[in-house]
């Protein structure tokens, strides 16, 4: 199956994006997003709030692993992170159903731009501070009869879209 050993994995070119974790509490949540992380050569976690940060058995009962091969940082805050990450030339989108959010399907990422996405508590979402200072929105069309979806599969969902445009292709 041609797969890397972390040391590759750590040489490997990334998929431009990091993925920000604001106050997600599962630590399966957080395995499995380090998890698809490592699929997809996403560049980072950022871990903020009450996030748990590796090691962690529960986190490694989901990421198998990944939690040593995905480059992670742990902030107090999202709103830290996101600090950070403009400074450093990051476009950054919360993912969160707000007034003119944009559609994912109809969101194409540019190449040569450096994206973060920030995903939100299981039970609050996004911090609003964290969407007030954010580039802009991504939002899932959801057409069930449920008004959310579990942050590990949300942000499968938004790291493929990425992927998809930017070294899918």
């Amino acid at each position: 199956m041609q797969r890397l050993t972390v040391e590759e994995f750590q040489q490997a070119e990334k998929l431009p994006l990091i993925v920000v974790l604001d106050d997600v509490r599962s630590m399966y949540n957080v395995g499995s997003v380090f998890r698809t992380c490592d699929t997809f050569r996403v560049e980072a976690v950022y871990l903020c709030g009450i996030s748990c940060t590796p090691p962690a058995t529960e986190i490694h009962k989901t990421a198998l692993g990944a939690e040593d091969s995905v480059n992670w940082k742990y902030f107090a805050s999202a709103v830290e992170a996101v600090e950070e990450l403009k400074k450093n030339g990051y476009t950054v989108f919360s993912v969160e159903q707000v007034e003119h959010s944009t559609k994912l399907q109809t969101f194409v990422p540019e190449h040569g731009k450096k994206y973060a996405v920030v995903m939100g508590n299981e039970v609050k979402g996004v911090h609003q501070e964290v969407v007030d200072i954010s580039d802009g929105c991504l939002e899932i069309p959801q057409l069930g009869t449920k008004h959310s979806m579990n942050v590990s599969v949300t942000t499968g969902i938004i790291i493929y879209k990425f992927a998809e445009e930017l070294i899918l292709k």
